[in-house]
């Protein structure tokens, strides 16, 4: 019988601990499942880096935001999908998160191009039995609300670029126009020339950012 190694990354140890039973308790013809657990960036790292060294994990499941909202923390469970792409390319890579917003799972396809992404919400027993015998056998796996908000983005015949997608973003969780340089590398004269684009692009020229916000939400770009 094979061994299955899995390792769980999220920051809250409940959540953590619950998918480890659930993975734990798969029933998989033909395979052991031995599910390892973290609950930071830094502790995830170096239990990558260590199976790098000697064995590699056949799947990450990764948390997108590993911290709490409220602390200022440098590093993703995105940033972590980066590296584990570069040291263990071999492994397979699924995200769980409560994100399921159109910009942020694109962003993630786009920077580490997972094998599977599950939204939190979706997430059972048998979804995450679904997840794992597809990512090992014919990846990828994307639970609805994920395949939702990818499908909503190929659908869209509009091209911006990243900054532009940046602007929506914030934009969007109700950053004010002034506060929006301290997330986004453009000087306040740039981003402000760049929502008179959008705003011509979506059809929103003579309406206020609320009306570029629907008119984004409504094409998928956030």
């Amino acid at each position: 019988m094979d061994t299955l190694r899995i390792l769980a990354i999220d920051d809250h140890e409940i959540t953590m601990l619950g998918y480890k039973f659930i993975l734990e308790s798969l029933k998989i013809e033909g395979y052991n499942i031995i599910v390892d657990t973290a609950n930071s960036y830094d502790d995830g790292k170096k239990l990558i880096e260590e199976s790098a060294n000697s064995f590699n994990y056949d799947i990450l499941f990764l948390d997108v935001q590993l911290f709490d909202p409220n602390e200022d923390q440098p590093y993703t469970g995105e940033d972590l999908g980066i590296l584990a792409r570069k040291i263990v390319p071999e492994t397979k890579i699924a995200f769980m998160s409560s994100f399921s917003d159109n910009f942020r799972i694109n962003s993630i396809l786009k920077s580490v191009d997972p094998d599977g992404y599950l939204v939190k919400t979706d997430i059972d027993p048998k979804t995450l039995e679904d997840a794992v015998r597809t990512m090992i056998t014919t990846p990828p796996y994307y639970s609805s609300k994920a395949l939702g908000a990818i499908r909503k983005k190929m659908a869209n015949d509009l091209e911006i670029d990243e900054k532009d997608k940046q602007i929506l973003y914030h934009l969007s969780k109700g950053t004010k126009n002034k506060d929006l340089e301290k997330f986004i590398r453009l000087s306040a004269s740039s981003i402000e020339n760049r929502k008179r684009a959008l705003k011509s692009l979506f059809g929103t020229e003579n309406e206020n950012d609320m009306a570029l916000i629907i008119a984004a939400k409504n094409r998928g770009f956030i």
